[in-house]
């Protein structure tokens, strides 16, 4: 600190003035600065440790990152396709949990968990799908990806998670799960479900499509359809069994629009194939694809019933076949269908002109409106041309007689029906 003064001279009656000032090194203003964060950080984790987590980590993973390779990164991470209920996720850098989104990229080392309404499915870029179900604990184990192969693999501490595999460009691509102290490798084009139990070292594995190589210990085991390996980590003891296949949906028809005057006295007729081995089946419909949100449950003991009480909207639906021992099969893939209101305004502009056979496949030739929606037994019709003209090739038929159904939809809500009957020489 320095002093100066000055004063005035007292002959000329002048008031003496005396200026003082101090002198502050950028030193001391940054300590200062310094100081005051810290004291304000402090306060702040005290009273909101989980939001100050958070944003440290969303700021050194923004510092951490390189700009030139985020869109690189991002082509290779497992994505979320479908979400519902809470779900939640942990970097490996990480030390904080956070709610998953479709946003979200995972890698190698990320940890996901669902709540017990919860369930989400995860993509692979090789095309391997991993559906977790609730109350499941999954790390993300292996993400590999090169222009000779992809490596793909999931650990399941808890819970249950249903996978598939599609078709790849490489043999050597692998797509694995492991759970307790087994690891299987799917092939291609093939389905399983596995759920872990570690309260009661309780393990299995289930293959509905192609097969799985299973590896526990020195042990190996071949998987194949509608097979299930169940071992408990505790003992050792492993056991391979032949499983009920679930049955072939056949009512309603997979995206089959149902229009209905009041759609919520309605009946849905549901209809389904045998399985010669079941002695009931449970039919389960949902409003969502992965069965988190069940509007209907109902055991049977034939092949088909009626139900009621649906609300206009999108369904899911389901079968499990039950043997004589109460054990069940897997749920059959799912089909959807949709419950409409009659539109009140004029029915829509719909004609079927004419039919040819083909064989075993049936022509439709019809008329309809440009900007209309046609369902062709539960099939959309892709190409309507700018007059709403279409022609629609059905799937091979079997012979005898067939009933086809043409249903359309326009933007004003009007819909109309359409059958056609076909028999097949």
């Amino acid at each position: 600190m320095y002093d100066s003064r000055q004063s005035g001279s007292a002959k000329h009656g002048k008031v003496p003035v005396e200026v003082y000032w101090t002198a502050i090194s950028y030193r001391t203003v940054i300590l200062y600065v310094v100081l005051i964060v810290v004291i304000i950080g402090a306060g702040t984790y005290v009273a909101r440790p989980d939001w100050m987590a958070g944003t440290f980590d969303r700021l050194s993973r923004s510092l951490g990152a390189a700009p030139g390779g985020v869109a690189a990164l991002a082509q290779n991470q497992a994505r979320f396709v479908n979400l519902d209920g809470k779900v939640e996720i942990k970097r490996a850098n990480s030390v904080t949990w956070q709610s998953a989104d479709y946003r979200s990229t995972l890698d190698k080392g990320d940890l996901i968990r669902t709540g017990d309404d919860g369930a989400a499915r995860l993509a692979f870029v090789d095309g391997t799908t991993y559906t977790i179900k609730a109350d499941s604990f999954v790390t993300v184990e292996q993400n590999s990806i090169d222009r000779d192969q992809t490596d793909v693999a999931v650990h399941i501490s808890s819970g249950a998670v249903d996978l598939a595999t599609g078709s790849w460009q490489s043999p050597k691509s692998r797509a694995e799960v492991s759970f307790a102290n087994a690891r299987a490798s799917l092939q291609e084009n093939s389905r399983a479900a596995v759920r872990a139990d570690p309260s009661t070292n309780e393990n299995q594995i289930t293959v509905s499509a192609g097969a799985a190589d299973m590896q526990v210990g020195n042990q190996h085991v071949q998987i194949g359809e509608w097979q299930r390996v169940t071992f408990n980590q505790a003992s050792g003891e492993l056991t391979k069994t032949t499983v009920l296949a679930p049955p072939q949906l056949a009512a309603p028809l997979n995206l089959q629009p149902l229009i209905e005057a009041d759609p919520k006295r309605a009946a849905v007729h549901f209809a389904w194939s045998a399985i010669p081995d079941a002695v009931s089946y449970t039919l389960r419909v949902s409003t969502n694809s992965m069965f988190t949100r069940t509007v209907a449950e109902k055991e049977v003991g034939g092949t088909s019933v009626d139900l009621s009480g649906f609300d206009p909207g999108d369904y899911f639906w389901s079968v499990t076949a039950i043997d004589a021992h109460k054990k069940e099969s897997a749920p059959s893939d799912a089909y959807k269908f949709t419950l409409i209101a009659q539109g009140k305004a004029e029915e829509m502009l719909l004609e079927v002109d004419a039919t040819e056979i083909h064989g075993n496949v049936v022509e439709i030739i019809g008329r309809t409106e440009a900007s209309a929606a046609l369902i062709v037994n539960g099939e959309p019709v892709a190409d309507i041309a700018p007059d709403g003209r279409f022609r629609y090739f059905t799937q091979a038929l079997s012979r005898g007689s067939h009933e086809i159904v043409v249903t359309g939809q326009n933007r004003r809500g009007g819909t109309a029906i359409k059958r056609v009957s076909i028999v097949i020489p």
